[in-house]
């Protein structure tokens, strides 16, 4: 009774611009055109007419004897209808346009799709089927997903986030029974704890997972007022000349160091460490495959040209070697010589160090930096 006192009908619509009764036949003799499948008189309201109506009875149309609510939301119109069973959406840059899908897919529901009133005995079947759906089988398929669509390493990270976190602390629970609260303290765990990045990393895993649930189990998923408090990401910073001397020195002094060929080609052409096994070297150039490529996409090869000072260090670098070295050893061998560095911060030096010989006059180098290659000459 409160859903049919709300709904908007066509007579409202009459009475809004015309209270009287006189009013209200000379709107009914401006009958132009029917409305939805029963040839029902419809009538025509004016800008003026519309523009006097209550906010909330602006943006709509009307349907099959329903009247549709839409809006015009970063570009474009969209209505959403979700009663008496029917959920149907539509939406495009023109309102016509808008409209003819919605009452298209509507009619398509009316006429074939329309779902069935839920007897007691489907009830129960559903509400069976929630008591025996756990939060595990639903991160699973959402697993099973990301193996066949992402990359393979990127399906590790979310296998470890899982299976260290998520498995142990929710994995056996029914999903139904898993609150907005119980989220809310977990994630705030880890923000007590200072992982601000692995809070971020549950967090989108925990809403794709939910997002699976709903879909199926027809709930509200309780991630939807899960919030996290904003942290300003370290940013990396090139090495000072002082920093990059002494890399450059100990490689040289320790040539035979099985990081120290790799990390001189990290330095002078700001590679990251996972594209050191595509590298090649043809006529003083140096060609990686980029290794930011997404699964399904084209390979993105990059070129880098010998630089004057690194043909200063090209004979204490063996490429081969560079390019079967181990990441980790990479990784260790350049913390224990800078501490407060990254490797990946060997990428940011490259950029920093090209960028001052433009300003200095010396344009002929490419800037193998995130932007399409730049080539100053």
């Amino acid at each position: 009774m409160q859903r049919a006192a709300d709904s908007v009908t066509l007579e409202t619509l009459k009475n809004l611009v015309a209270p009287n009764k006189s009013n209200a036949a000379s709107v009914q003799g401006e009958t132009a055109k029917t409305l939805g499948r029963k040839s029902k008189p419809g009538f025509t309201l004016s800008k003026k007419e519309i523009k006097s109506m209550p906010e909330k009875y602006r943006k709509i149309f009307a349907c099959e004897d329903r009247i549709i609510p839409y809006r015009f939301h970063k570009g474009v119109y969209e209505a959403h209808y979700r009663r008496d069973g029917f959920k149907v959406f539509a939406c495009a840059k023109n309102f016509d346009e808008m409209r003819k899908k919605f009452i298209s897919k509507l009619l398509e529901q009316m006429n074939g799709e329309m779902p069935l009133p839920a007897s007691p005995k489907r009830r129960e079947e559903t509400a069976h089927v929630h008591s025996n759906a756990r939060f595990a089988d639903y991160l699973h398929e959402w697993l099973e997903i990301k193996r066949k669509t992402c990359k393979g390493s990127t399906c590790k990270e979310y296998e470890r986030l899982c299976a260290t976190n998520l498995l142990p602390a929710f994995g056996e629970l029914p999903i139904t029974n898993i609150t907005r609260q119980a989220l809310q303290q977990y994630l705030f765990q880890f923000i007590d704890a200072g992982k601000h990045r692995t809070a971020e990393k549950l967090h989108q895993i925990l809403c794709c997972v939910f997002d699976l649930a709903c879909e199926d189990l027809h709930i509200l998923s309780p991630m939807k007022k899960i919030v996290l408090p904003y942290h300003e990401p370290k940013k990396g910073s090139a090495l000072t000349k002082e920093e990059e001397k002494t890399l450059v020195d100990f490689c040289i002094e320790h040539k035979d160091n099985e990081a120290s060929s790799a990390l001189l080609v990290l330095l002078y052409f700001g590679l990251r460490r996972s594209e050191l096994k595509t590298i090649s070297v043809e006529n003083e150039m140096l060609t990686c495959i980029t290794s930011k490529t997404k699964m399904g996409r084209s390979e993105v090869k990059r070129s880098i040209p010998f630089t004057p000072v690194f043909k200063r260090v090209l004979p204490y670098v063996d490429f081969e070697k560079a390019k079967h070295t181990n990441v980790n050893t990479i990784y260790t061998t350049f913390k224990r010589l800078l501490p407060n560095h990254h490797t990946h911060e060997l990428r940011y030096n490259f950029i920093t160090r090209a960028k001052e010989c433009v300003q200095n006059g010396n344009l002929k180098i490419f800037i193998a930096s995130k932007q399409p290659k730049f080539n100053a000459q």
